[in-house]
């Protein structure tokens, strides 16, 4: 046995290995101490090899997937050998034949398929990136619904298409070298040629034309994926949809960073819950959750498809009763993308079948349900995919029970009448039952053991059982019964006329799960020479729930249509952040709304005031909008005109990489370089802070330079939120510079920051302020004061920036101000906080001030 356990490791020494032994996958030697520690389970061992015990460690079959799961989230790939033969069939080469075994499937964390290791409401993609001539290509498959993407990429965009698309799983040919933050998975099969004849083979075509014009990378991307899914499949592939070509210019391009600061899809713990998807989100089925995030991912930047989404999203939004009856109906419905993708990888169940014809069945409902007219032209494309099933349906309906279950080991998922000879054979099978019944009555009379009884289990067969204290008139040799198992308190027989009964049962039962088993065969057949029918119609349905979801989540916040132009604008009133939003709902407050209007005479805003202030969200509020409108998307606002955004980028919060070497500031002046290098008069930028991770002189000087740079190279709309108020400065050279703030008042000594945005700058910061609201110690905030007021009063004397960077005293002021510390009394009277004192410690303080005073203060 263990001979064979090395030859299939061999065959997969990358991958811990399951071996099935009976009920049981076992791991042995490094596998199983691996496996053992990320499971927390025992870690045993078992015989012997080069005269050292063998690690050993196991997890029972029928449970194994919530295994697989843990496994594959703590970074180990699984391959699964399963025996190929029975016992029975073993013994018939010979006695001690050993069962064979083979590898029938590798798990990784991109080539998942089963329920229970998949999130419902989020994609799983699987991406092979590859090189070729001199560009980048990529492939992409979520195998769990067939969808396939083809896209070619420049070098400085692959880490945000990975972004886009958070995948699973990366794969690449092993001279890859290009840097990326994702873990990447070595593999080989990346040869452009092959992948064309395999692609034309896939999907039965003579030419790829028909799908775009692929380049040299993105088939070497794709023979990649195909050649690792195959390996993942042993050699067999799952259903895959014909390949959508993806330009960059097809989407609006947001890079990792961005999408990090904004919480688009999920929030900086990962989760998803606090991210713009979360506070949106109104679908009701796993595939329009899915889709959902797709669109939030990659909002479009084709203005006649957008508005197509928006006039889909309007027609529902308008009719609130069609969008009640609608969603209703797609709460009941099944998920049946995923249901096909577990049937078209060979791990589908009756119940899968019974979810495909649930769900198709309801679309002919849905289709008379949404046959309205007028009716947006989406609908009306959409409409037809729930069409055609007719024939599959009914054949799954007469065939198969109401509820078929997930395991066919038990049978009684074909329905009754479908096929006479099943029916006769359950029907011998329950006269058989009914005549053990029949015979376990005869027992208790004729032996007078009232608690005699005849039971089942998959060792022993049908059997009789008493309880060990009256066995002994069975135990008899006359007694017409043969001892089988003695256990605690019961005793067990065989008897021959239990043993023909037992016989007719059983070889009727097997016959009818046998045949069963065929027809199960056959149904999936029949289903999956309908699969890309059936994946136009899971898209539909997603679809339609993400049109009917935001038209909901449109409805409760009483969002606007926003209306698209080309010229660069964003010309919002009224506008709130969701997130945020729902956040102050929760707390019983009242989000502030604010407007914002870029054009072409103010498209840059420098906004300034104190921090907690709403300047962030102010920023963040008007991206959010932006990616809701060309995702598809009412908005949270008013009123919203929006000039189309091809790249959106945002540098806000502080944040570094260890694992490259980068400070915070660092991480800064990447990110701002990347924006300066890569925004367009067609982009939309947010700033926030720029320049606040190193000394003042420093951070001024690269912020003013900044705003510079934004304002008369790349034209673009920008929010530029900061503390540099001596910035203000450039209104009076920057003709599309604006100024802005957010306000704030003092309140008999306390701050009162009021979220509004007006016009003009900040008349101060409040900074000291917020440090007292932040808690800063009395003592803290009364130094910082005295220390604020000489910095003050040095920058007076010089003119300040009055001759531009030129003579800011700052660090001279401080030294003046450390010099200027010869006054301990003024200071130690200033630092007390009367309130907390006790009578002790007044007394005592009393004390250390009169002996100031005796020592002149000094």
């Amino acid at each position: 046995m263990m001979a064979q356990y090395l030859a299939l490791k061999a065959e997969a020494p990358d991958c811990l290995l399951f071996y099935r032994m009976g009920d049981f996958f076992e791991l042995f030697f490094e596998d199983a101490r691996l496996a053992a520690a990320t499971l927390d389970i025992a870690l045993t061992a078992r015989g012997e090899h080069d005269g050292a015990p063998i690690p050993m460690c196991g997890v029972p079959v029928h449970s194994h997937e919530a295994y697989l799961a843990r496994l594959i989230k703590g970074g180990h790939r699984v391959a699964i050998a399963e025996q190929t033969e029975s016992p029975e069939q073993a013994r018939k080469r010979g006695g001690k034949a050993l069962v064979s075994r083979a590898i029938v499937r590798i798990v990784t964390p991109g080539t998942l398929t089963e329920e229970v290791l998949l999130d419902a409401r989020a994609a799983n993609w699987l991406v092979a990136v590859a090189q070729a001539g001199g560009a980048l290509g990529l492939a992409a498959a979520d195998i769990s619904t067939g969808r396939f993407e083809i896209a070619s990429l420049g070098a400085t965009t692959l880490d945000a298409e990975l972004a886009r698309l958070g995948p699973a799983e990366v794969v690449v040919p092993e001279n890859f070298d290009l840097a990326t933050d994702h873990a990447l998975t070595i593999a080989g099969g990346f040869d452009s040629n092959a992948a064309e004849r395999r692609l034309k083979s896939l999907f039965n075509v003579a030419t790829l034309d028909g799908w775009g014009a692929f380049s040299r990378a993105e088939l070497c991307a794709a023979g990649g994926l195909l050649a690792y899914l195959e390996r993942a499949g042993q050699g067999a592939l799952p259903f895959l949809q014909p390949p959508v070509r993806r330009a960059a210019a097809d989407h609006m391009m947001i890079d990792a960073a961005t999408r990090e600061s904004l919480e688009i899809v999920c929030a900086t713990n990962g989760s998803r819950k606090g991210s713009l998807l979360d506070a949106i989100d109104r679908t009701v089925t796993g595939g329009g959750a899915r889709l959902l995030g797709g669109d939030l991912a990659a909002p479009l930047t084709d203005r006649a498809t957008i508005d197509e989404r928006l006039d889909l999203v309007g027609f529902l939004h308008d009719d609130g009763d069609l969008r009640a009856r609608l969603r209703a109906t797609l709460r009941a419905l099944p998920d049946i993308g995923r249901a096909l993708g577990r049937l078209a990888a060979g791990r589908g169940s009756p119940r899968d079948l019974g979810q495909l014809r649930d769900g198709l069945d309801q679309g002919y409902r849905l289709h008379e349900m949404l046959s309205v007219a007028p009716r947006p032209a989406l609908l009306t494309r959409l409409l037809p995919a729930f069409l055609g099933h007719g024939e599959l349906v009914d054949r799954l309906q007469r065939a198969l029970v109401p509820a078929p279950p997930i395991d066919t080991a038990q049978g009684g998922y074909i329905a009754e009448g479908y096929d006479a000879a099943l029916d006769a054979l359950r029907a011998r099978g329950g006269e058989g039952r009914r005549a053990i019944a029949a015979l376990e009555a005869r027992y208790r009379a004729s032996t007078g053991i009232s608690q005699l009884k005849i039971r089942h289990n998959n060792v022993l067969g049908f059997h009789v059982e008493v309880p060990a204290k009256v066995a002994d008139p069975l135990m008899r040799a006359d007694s017409g019964f043969t001892h089988r198992q003695t256990l605690a308190g019961v005793v067990r027989f065989n008897a021959p006329e239990l043993h023909d009964h037992a016989s007719e049962v059983g070889q009727a039962g097997s016959h009818a799960l046998a045949a069963e088993a065929a027809h199960l065969e056959e149904l999936t057949a029949l289903t999956l020479g309908h699969a890309r029918e059936i994946a136009v119609t899971a898209d539909a349905l997603a679809r339609l729930d993400v049109a009917a979801g935001l038209a909901e989540r449109a409805a409760e916040g009483g969002w606007c249509r926003p209306a698209l132009v080309d010229h660069p604008c964003l010309e919002v009133t009224e506008g709130r952040h969701p997130v945020v939003e729902n956040a102050v709902a929760l707390s019983g407050g009242r989000f502030v709304a604010n407007d914002c209007r870029l054009g072409q005479h103010d498209r840059l805003w420098l906004v300034t005031g104190p921090n907690m202030g709403g300047k962030s969200t102010f920023l963040r509020q008007n991206a959010a909008i932006l990616i809701l409108a060309q995702a598809g998307s009412f908005v949270p606002a008013a009123t919203a005109t929006l000039g189309l955004c091809d790249r959106l980028f945002s540098r806000v919060g502080a944040s570094d990489n260890l694992a490259r070497g980068r400070s915070t500031f660092m991480v800064e002046m990447v990110e701002t370089a990347a924006i300066l290098a890569q925004a367009t008069e067609r982009s939309f930028v947010i700033l926030d802070e720029v320049g606040r991770g190193t000394s003042t002189y420093d951070g001024l000087a690269i912020a003013w330079a900044v705003v510079e740079a934004v304002h008369d190279i790349n034209k673009c709309r920008c929010l530029f939120a900061t503390h540099y108020h001596e910035l203000t400065r450039l209104a009076e050279r920057l003709d599309a510079l604006s100024l802005h703030h957010v306000r704030a008042r003092e309140w008999k000594g306390e701050l009162v920051l009021l979220h509004e945005v007006a016009s003009g700058p900040a008349d101060r910061s409040y900074g000291l302020a917020v440090a007292r609201l932040a808690g800063l110690s009395p003592a803290v905030v009364a130094r910082a004061k005295d220390v604020l007021k000489r910095l003050e009063a040095g920058r007076a004397a010089t003119g300040g920036l009055a001759a531009g960077l030129d003579d800011l005293p700052l660090f001279a002021a401080a030294a003046a101000v450390e010099e200027a510390r010869s006054d301990p009394l003024r200071e130690a009277v200033a630092g007390i906080d009367a309130d907390a004192l006790t009578p002790r410690e007044a007394l005592d303080l009393l004390y250390r001030l009169k002996a100031l005073l005796a020592d002149g203060g000094s």
